[in-house]
């Protein structure tokens, strides 16, 4: 199911090396977190090389970085994995504890749960708002992603059961199946890196118009209006003479 639609052009490359003479394109820093099993890293690795790769070892971590290009937008991606085991609720404060330190990192978030695993689906509702705490005044966007889809014959979660938690949560929501549909998955981070590139954009407007322009000194003022008197008086003064 696919309730997002995106356009434009979208390509990668690997981040060139620095040079004096080279434009360094925006930085967009994302996170994608959820609980053990989802299919995280499968999704990363999809996005940036289009192959779907089914099985991973238990990650601890990793960070990708590439040179993106969205909408003719040049934009330096990188993309924090991050470890599972988040569904138990006894160990839930302290994996949240130490995914902190991620979400101050990162600027938009992927929040993945697998609709043949119902506890997946109740570790997203404790990871936003544990987002929202660590950017209390921030508009980071989220994506709430229901991945596996392409497993009905296994699904825990129906589609509405995610569409409501994103509503609820003020969230966008998609349903995809990394395996099959590469389409989607670039959709999701083509989607994302706009949005934290909007707030990019909205930022720096913010900032451009808190620099106010120093308001001319009267005294400063009335003082050049007398240089100009006596200049014009001494100026003025040999033609009167003669």
């Amino acid at each position: 199911m696919r309730s997002l639609s995106m356009s434009g052009h979208f390509l990668l490359a690997p981040i060139p090396e620095s040079s004096s003479d080279y434009l360094l394109p925006k930085d967009i820093k994302l996170a994608v977190l959820g609980a053990g099993r989802v299919g995280k890293s499968a999704m990363i690795v999809r996005f940036l090389t289009k192959r779907f790769i089914g099985d991973y070892e238990p990650n601890t971590g990793k960070l990708y970085s590439r040179l993106v290009y969205v909408e003719g937008d040049q934009l330096s991606l990188q993309i924090q994995d991050t470890p599972g085991g988040i569904q138990a609720q006894d160990n839930l404060s302290q994996a949240m504890d130490s995914l902190s330190k991620c979400m101050q990192w990162a600027e938009g978030f992927l929040l993945v749960y697998s609709i043949t695993d119902y506890d997946s689906y109740q570790s997203i509702r404790p990871l936003y708002q544990h987002i929202r705490k660590v950017h209390p005044d921030s508009k980071a966007p989220v994506i709430i992603v229901g991945n596996k889809g392409d497993l009905l014959h296994a699904r825990q979660v129906q589609t509405h059961d995610g569409i409501q938690l994103a509503n609820e949560l003020g969230s966008l929501f998609l349903e995809i199946s990394t395996s099959e549909n590469y389409e989607d998955v670039c959709d999701v981070f083509q989607h994302l890196c706009k949005e934290v590139s909007k707030l990019h954009s909205l930022s720096g407007e913010r900032r451009r118009a808190s620099i106010i322009p120093r308001p001319r000194s009267p005294n400063m003022q009335d003082l050049k209006r007398r240089f100009k008197q006596a200049l014009s008086s001494k100026v003025k003064a040999p033609s009167t003479l003669g």
